[in-house]
């Protein structure tokens, strides 16, 4: 039975030894995780629960796409950057100098620069949000967007399109799919960190029998927060909030109190 619990029993608050963090472990070496380590000396291990997988030319031509066909392309994500110009290779597509790029953040503008020259390019950038890009979009009414993404989709991103009136086509260029994490059966954990539902999803699929007993659960974002609710598990920590802005800040406070006696 998997449970990724510390077994031993709880007087109060346990103390954190280790955690799990259900994402690939980040790049940089200077990480607020790694902060983490050496302050609170702790364990700290990064698995991902789900990953991502491409479609395939012949699935987006069921989906009755022609990427020809679109003056302009809307990326939310560098998995969307990476998988359309994946797919434009594989379907032999010589991507036009004037194709127009809307990108959600500065983050995934600056992703492009992988794929094309910067300065070359017609790219418009949001602040950070979606609706950032809408106003920028609205700029180009005629146009026809392609908006390449994943089988999951916010609600809100369809319905934020529609109300703005914008011309738009949704392909999914790439899945999110659950990971084997069977070698995770008899690995204990003090703490989970999900930051989707998809995560949640990937702990019950792996292991049906979860129980949560002294576990600590750490959820970012309301999404993932109802997703662990419905799923009865009890939310030890949970970011963001006005005093944890990002869940580094929110899993340091709360080994700070837990291990402080």
């Amino acid at each position: 039975m998997a449970s990724f619990t510390n077994t031993e029993t709880l007087t109060k608050v346990a103390k954190v030894k280790t955690i799990l963090v259900s994402q690939p472990a980040p790049a940089q070496e200077n990480s607020p995780y790694n902060q983490i380590i050496d302050k609170r000396k702790v364990t700290i291990d990064f698995r991902p629960f789900i990953h991502i997988e491409g479609v395939s030319s012949r699935d987006v031509r069921l989906q009755k796409i022609d990427i020809t066909k679109f003056s302009s392309i809307v990326f939310t994500s560098r998995n969307a950057v990476d998988h359309f110009f994946r797919l434009a290779e594989e379907m032999r597509y010589t991507i036009p100098s004037t194709l127009r790029y809307f990108c959600q953040s500065e983050a995934v503008a600056f992703y492009l620069q992988k794929y094309v020259v910067y300065r070359k390019r017609k790219i418009y950038v949001g602040e950070r949000t979606f609706d950032d890009v809408i106003n920028l979009m609205r700029k180009y009414a005629d146009e026809n967007f392609l908006l390449p993404c994943s089988d999951v989709l916010k609600p809100s991103i369809p319905s934020t399109l529609d109300a703005a009136g914008i011309k738009w086509t949704k392909g999914v260029f790439y899945k999110t799919v659950i990971s084997d994490l069977s070698d995770l059966r008899d690995v204990y954990y003090d703490i989970l960190v999900f930051f989707s539902p998809s995560g949640i999803e990937s702990l019950f699929h792996n292991f049906p029998d979860f129980k949560q007993n002294d576990t600590r659960i750490a959820v970012f974002g309301t999404t993932t927060k109802n997703a662990a609710l419905s799923n009865n598990l009890r939310i030890d920590i949970l970011a963001p909030t006005p005093e944890n802005p990002s869940m580094t800040k929110a899993l340091d406070d709360y080994i700070a109190m837990a291990n402080k006696r």
